[in-house]
């Protein structure tokens, strides 16, 4: 085995246990919704994720370990790119915060703070704003 298929292995099994997070955050309250299954489709797309390896994650979603991003800028990375998919997937309404409230917490922000920085996020991405720009909104929101 040559070092680059180590690391296309690597990034290959990162990107699934990511998306089985994901499913996992859907199928927190047992369902998925239509406007889940859509996100997960294009994350899923965007992740580069097989349709083989789709199925076997649904169905076995809990084998994967949960990484969350151990540093806040990795997290608030996640989640602007989180927040823009589930923006491009025209989920809105109630459905747009419930999900990205549990995508939130999922990557370990606090559960209490969590509707505050969904709604900065879904304000940020609905102006346009850039990962820079992103990333410096959330940290400042107290200020």
């Amino acid at each position: 085995m040559s070092f680059s298929d180590l690391f296309d292995s690597g990034f290959k099994k990162r990107n699934e246990d990511h998306f089985a997070a994901l499913v996992r955050v859907a199928m927190d309250d047992g369902i998925i919704t239509d406007g889940e299954q859509a996100f997960l489709d294009r994350v899923a797309r965007n992740l580069d994720i097989s349709e083989a390896d789709y199925k076997i994650i649904l169905k076995d979603y809990k084998s994967h370990p949960i990484n969350p991003p151990t540093s806040y800028d990795r997290r608030l990375e996640r989640l602007f790119d989180l927040s823009r998919m589930v923006y491009a997937d025209q989920i809105r309404g109630e459905e747009q915060e419930v999900l990205l409230h549990k995508i939130a917490v999922g990557l370990g922000f606090n559960t209490e703070n969590a509707k505050y920085i969904v709604d900065k996020a879904l304000t940020l991405v609905n102006e346009g704003v850039d990962i820079d720009e992103f990333t410096e909104a959330i940290k400042n929101m107290n200020r």
